[in-house]
């Protein structure tokens, strides 16, 4: 089940919800000024233990040569 994270349209408000089905069509509520007006933003996935940031520390001869 994935969470989607949502904005409120009247007070900014970020917040997320966690939705059963991509079908799913229920009225959110805002948890902070309870308006219905919401937009759904666009999200990145979230991973566990991989870095999207290069590795710039090892020099270029490091880094194909065959070890040993």
């Amino acid at each position: 089940m994935p969470i989607y994270e949502y904005r409120c349209q009247e007070c900014g408000e970020k917040f997320e919800k966690l939705v059963r089905s991509g079908n799913d069509h229920t009225k959110l509520t805002c948890p902070n000024c309870g308006s219905q007006q919401a937009e759904k933003l666009l999200s990145l996935f979230g991973t566990s233990g991989f870095s999207t940031t290069p590795n710039f520390t090892s020099s270029s001869s490091d880094s194909c040569q065959p070890s040993g």
